[in-house]
């Protein structure tokens, strides 16, 4: 049987279960890539993983023609857009199709207080309309933004420490959700959370600290997502994202290959 290769650019809970999935589908050889940033990250069973960065849109369009890609799924996080532009260029230059998946945004609900801003700077400079204490829950490449801010406290929760720039009063939980209503609610009673900064990430492994916020009346600064490219394809299921790889007609990776990909 004559099989084809698909890339999966991951590091999120869609892009793994996507990846297993893929490993069950007859004729498909799934190649999992993350950018390595994370020393323990969670893998897919089963799919090849390759670690490390593409050299920008030309290295991934080179990456594409010499390993046989047949398509490419984006299942970056959805702040992650360095790397989905890079996708959507390289992939036009090689010829290969790509569908980005993206999970849908949280909403706002019934006693939710949340602010937009459309960037972690503009969360920055807004903070000083909503109190001392701040519960960061940007990962830790976001708390640079708030590194000259002195007369704030910071709790940030990450999964690995953060690196200078930081800001001068900063306690850091290193912690990977998921998280339960309860345990958010004790935790910014305990730390005496004034405000809760946030990315519109999506899904539920992360989703407990917006009940807890509303159930503690607690503004929420929500910065926006980075718009996905103009023209490409996107997705919000990983189902959906299956069945665009069963309709896929592409070209065929080469047959049968073992080894190491890089």
């Amino acid at each position: 049987m004559v099989t084809r290769r698909v890339l999966v650019l991951g590091g999120t809970a869609e892009g793994r279960q996507l990846a297993g999935a893929l490993v069950g589908l007859a004729g498909v050889e799934v190649v999992y890539s993350i950018a390595g940033r994370v020393a323990a990250p969670a893998l897919p069973e089963a799919a090849r993983i390759r670690v490390g960065g593409f050299d920008g849109a030309d290295g991934l369009a080179r990456y594409l023609r010499s390993a046989g890609v047949a398509a490419v799924i984006d299942a970056t996080h959805p702040y992650a857009a360095v790397m989905t532009r890079s996708a959507v260029a390289g992939c036009g230059a090689a010829a290969v199709p790509l569908l980005v998946v993206r999970r849908p945004g949280w909403r706002e609900a019934d006693g939710d207080d949340w602010h937009r801003v459309p960037s972690l700077a503009a969360a920055a400079v807004a903070l000083d309309g909503f109190g001392e204490r701040v519960f960061l829950t940007t990962g830790r490449s976001g708390v640079a933004a708030f590194a000259g801010l002195d007369r704030h406290r910071f709790l940030l929760r990450s999964i690995e420490a953060p690196s200078p720039p930081l800001p001068a009063r900063l306690d850091v939980l290193l912690e990977r959700g998921p998280f339960t209503v309860d345990a958010e609610v004790a935790l910014m009673r305990g730390h005496r959370v004034d405000v809760v900064v946030t990315k519109d990430s999506g899904g539920p492994l992360t989703a407990a600290k917006l009940v807890a916020a509303r159930l503690l009346g607690l503004p929420v600064l929500v910065v926006d997502r980075p718009p996905v490219p103009p023209g490409a394809l996107v997705a919000a299921t990983t189902r959906e994202a299956l069945a665009w790889v069963t309709r896929l007609d592409g070209p065929a990776g080469p047959p049968g290959q073992t080894g190491s990909v890089t």
